[in-house]
């Protein structure tokens, strides 16, 4: 299977708004008499467990416990090209994978129908306490997504059909970060002309992504989140002014260090080599479909 890298936030939309990028993890999965076997390959391939405590594979097993079967053995074959610890979305990805597989393995051994969709959204967002990222590998394209609160959070999310002259550039710098540890830089409450700033901005994203790209440079603006971040990742921050500067719909790919440009333009050669030479990697990207069982 095949299931697509995510970023979230898309400036002003906090914890709401994410969007699914073209590039690719791969799992084959196969079931076996006993034991549980991993190879890696590609992205931290030498920083990943290959046991039960791999991501894929508790994944897996929560979906098969779901579905209400077990297997005696799993044997996993993953090949990451999602950047790990950049703001990629990389173990909503893996999460997803893992539940996606568990769900054709139910499928495969006639012990019932697929896991739907909301139970996949339900499922992944568990393991990371929000939406968003797990959301867009699922369903594809951009989505908004929601939180019920409670003992048993539920999580909900609802596709947008992104507008067909959309594309996506990433910059992917070689420094890693810690979401738990940027998210911990965020204050507990804000000044309420951001709030009303950010709300209006994340409204007008749905129009930007949807029918009018017109507006998302003005749509992915942001006061609640990326400013509290810049101190933590200044070489991201810079990068984003420096884009926005030169009229690109930039922001923070989740809590980063990753950037992603939103537009119906490719960023021109000069910007694309300048953050060449501020340590970025820049790949093109197109807004992607979901998590696909091949």
């Amino acid at each position: 299977m095949r299931v697509p890298a995510s970023s979230a936030n898309l400036g002003p939309g906090f914890d709401s708004l994410g969007i699914s990028l073209g590039l690719y993890d791969e799992v084959i999965v196969s079931t076996t008499a006993a034991g549980i076997d991993v190879d890696v390959a590609g992205e931290s391939a030498d920083d990943v467990p290959r046991d039960a405590n791999h991501l894929v594979v508790r994944a897996l097993l929560a979906g098969l416990a779901h579905a209400g079967v077990s297997a005696g053995g799993l044997h996993l074959k993953t090949v990451n090209a999602i950047p790990h610890s950049r703001g990629l979305g990389s173990s909503a990805s893996a999460a997803v994978s893992g539940l996606a597989a568990a769900s054709a393995l139910v499928v495969a051994a006639g012990f019932g129908g697929r896991i739907s969709d909301a139970d996949l959204v339900q499922l992944a967002s568990a393991f990371e306490g929000h939406p968003d990222n797990a959301a867009a590998s699922i369903l594809g394209s951009a989505v908004v997504t929601w939180i019920e609160p409670g003992e048993h959070p539920a999580y909900g999310a609802r596709r947008l059909d992104v507008h067909p002259d959309i594309g996506a550039t990433v910059f992917v710098p070689a420094t890693e970060s810690s979401t738990s540890y940027t998210r911990g830089l965020l204050p507990d409450s804000v000044p309420r002309t951001d709030a009303i700033f950010n709300v209006s901005r994340a409204a007008l994203a749905v129009v930007a992504l949807t029918s009018d790209p017109r507006c998302l440079f003005a749509a992915t603006d942001d006061r609640l989140h990326q400013p509290y971040r810049a101190a933590a990742m200044p070489e991201t921050a810079r990068l984003v002014a420096d884009l926005r500067t030169r009229g690109y719909a930039a922001t923070v790919s989740g809590a980063g260090p990753s950037v992603l440009v939103l537009g119906t333009r490719s960023v021109d050669a000069a910007t694309r080599e300048l953050a060449s030479e501020q340590g970025f990697r820049v790949a093109q990207l197109e807004i992607a479909g979901g998590v696909a069982v091949c």
